[in-house]
């Protein structure tokens, strides 16, 4: 973002912080929930399994229509009854005292899907160039919000139990209403909705349909498949067979989180600057997958133990960075909103399937069943990711273009260095190009007229 252009700063920070906030209150309960949600009544490792994954159901299923429905009656009125509908569920797991109030607090709390109202309202906000800058400020507060819930999570159940996650992620929510409210600012006028911006449903059919697309939102599925179901074992293997007291549990998270985050960093680097991302992001899938296997057969040792964890958020983070990359890179031009939006609902239900898949397979009481049914899936995502064509190095580009303009223009534009894909669409007054940053330059564009 330039210094000329605060009011972004402030539509990106507050947008982010709100984003935060709201992904913070869903994962702060990973790190506790399978060894306090035994206290609650009728509880069961299936439904305290499907407890912490039911949120992804209804996300999984609500978020393409709120994004189609912040497309008609605006982004904020949207985001701003996710937010309530968060509270309430929130509220409803607080209060609750046995594993059915849990899930159903669990499933109010997912039905607040307000991710892509909330990535369409940065689109409507920011400009063209700034665009991308904003989406990273965005996915950066996700992974911190990550990083910080595994440690708040032990340490706010220290001190208040379950219940007192809960009532923490309902003040969060009414924060983030707050800041909806009084620092977000709104449209000036209700924007036309591009198709990078959110999802189209004449090109829905066609999405689902692109292989490379498919490939990478079967990817998402399995790695928040295998992160919740994870966390269904993990708590325990902590606590029982390292004998870490539960209120501990934050000090074995914090130093392996910063230091994964550090080791993360040259891959990014490699993959993007040295357009190494395919060997990069199956390298990850497969690390992920030996840590799995790790944690299954070297559950014993502590030092084991830590080590297999510290390679597992290593690898978690940088799919989790790679993944939405790729996304951006494969999406035919004009199709990225849409494309987002499968990718999200797969995301969601990865999560819910993980739950529930975890769940059962502790009920038979050993921990290792889990780890291992999520490295036979890893391994069947590192073949899919095997057989994907290396990405191109390209990143999108939208220019608002009347009829005419779209008419004279369209044959140099295509002809530009660095143009791959170049897509009008007339009633969006609008030209989605593909272009490769390296060759690509907007000076050539202004030289057209533009």
């Amino acid at each position: 973002m330039t210094d000329t252009a605060p009011f972004e700063r402030r539509a990106v920070l507050s947008l982010a912080s709100l984003y935060a906030f709201r992904m913070l209150g869903l994962f702060m309960v990973l790190p506790v929930f399978m060894l306090y949600g035994q206290d609650y009544e009728g509880s069961t490792p299936l439904l305290l399994g499907l407890a912490l994954g039911i949120y992804g159901f209804s996300q999984a299923a609500l978020q393409i229509p709120f994004g189609m429905l912040s497309d008609r009656i605006g982004r904020k009125p949207v985001i701003a009854f996710g937010l309530v509908l968060f509270a309430v569920g929130s509220v409803v797991a607080a209060t609750a005292d046995s594993v059915a109030g849990l899930i159903i607090g669990r499933f109010l709390q997912g039905s607040g899907a307000i991710a892509s109202a909330i990535m369409a309202l940065v689109t409507d906000l920011t400009a063209d160039e700034n665009r991308t800058k904003a989406m990273a400020v965005i996915g950066m507060s996700i992974g911190m919000s990550f990083s910080l819930a595994l440690v708040l999570g032990p340490l706010v159940t220290g001190v208040a139990g379950l219940s007192g996650i809960f009532w923490l992620t309902a003040l969060l929510a009414i924060i983030g209403l707050l800041i909806l409210m009084r620092v977000v600012p709104t449209p000036r006028v209700m924007p036309k909705t591009h198709r990078d911006a959110g999802t189209v449903p004449a090109i829905l059919k066609e999405t689902l349909k692109n292989p490379e697309l498919r490939r990478l939102n079967f990817g998402i599925f399995v790695l928040h498949l295998v992160l919740m179901a994870s966390f269904i074992a993990l708590p325990s293997l902590l606590e029982n067979q390292l004998n870490i007291d539960r209120e501990q549990h934050w000090r074995v998270y914090l130093p392996l989180l910063v230091l994964a985050f550090v080791a993360m960093v040259p891959f990014i680097i490699i993959a993007e600057s040295k357009r190494k991302m395919k060997p990069v992001f199956v390298g990850a899938i497969c690390l992920l997958g030996f840590t799995e296997l790790a944690l299954a057969y070297g559950q014993h040792s502590s030092t084991f133990a830590f080590v297999a964890l510290f390679l597992f958020f290593m690898a978690f983070n940088l799919l989790e960075a790679c993944l939405p990359s790729l996304v951006s890179k494969v999406a035919p031009a004009g199709s990225k909103g849409t494309a987002s939006g499968i990718y999200s609902s797969c995301q969601f239900f990865g999560a819910f399937c993980g739950g529930l898949l975890g769940g059962w397979l502790l009920e038979g009481g050993e921990l290792s069943r889990v780890f291992i049914a999520c490295a036979m899936l890893i391994a069947v995502w590192a073949l899919v990711a095997s057989v994907m064509h290396t990405p191109k190095h390209v990143t999108s580009v939208l220019l608002s273009l009347s009829p005419e303009q779209i008419i004279s223009l369209g044959e140099g534009l295509r002809a530009l260095p660095g143009v791959y894909e170049l897509v009008f669409i007339e009633e969006d007054e609008a030209a989605y190009l593909k272009v490769d940053k390296q060759l690509f330059d907007m000076a050539n564009v202004r030289a057209l007229g533009l």
